[in-house]
């Protein structure tokens, strides 16, 4: 009996490529690769992270749209000699192309950015929550 490794997000993650793919198809943008990215959430604000390494941050465009986040961008290839003796070349170049969508609760006109160390962070703040409001009821019985 063979074992195979259990991945719960694996379809989850299957279908957001094939989003991304049909959505990059559709659009003028295409993609020859994708950052990989780390998103989470805390209490006030969403947290993207995303390698890319060897893009300069004003290299990077990143816009909103409808409550769709979208980075793109391109890694320009370094100059190599053909005498350099490569035998395999395994890092990525090309233009990228993420996006993603952001729940109601994401406050867009607060959003900001900045890479270090080939890592880009996207901050997304929340909306401050609507507290109900608390209505008194007077007494009229005189």
């Amino acid at each position: 009996m063979a074992i195979t490794r259990y991945e719960p997000w694996g379809l989850l993650s299957q279908l957001q490529r094939e989003l991304e793919r049909n959505v990059a198809e559709g659009s003028s943008a295409t993609a020859e690769w994708a950052p990989a990215v780390d998103i989470k959430e805390e209490a006030d604000k969403f947290v993207i992270h995303a390698d890319i390494p060897g893009v300069k941050p004003e290299e990077i465009d990143i816009s909103m749209h409808d409550g769709v986040l979208t980075i793109k961008g391109e890694k320009k290839t370094e100059a190599k000699s053909e005498n350099a003796g490569y035998k395999r070349v395994e890092r990525t170049y090309g233009s990228f192309y993420r996006r993603f969508s952001l729940p109601d609760t994401a406050n867009a006109d607060a959003i900001s950015a900045a890479s270090k160390h080939g890592v880009l962070e996207v901050v997304i703040p929340k909306r401050e929550a609507v507290q109900p409001k608390k209505i008194n009821v007077a007494s009229n019985d005189s």
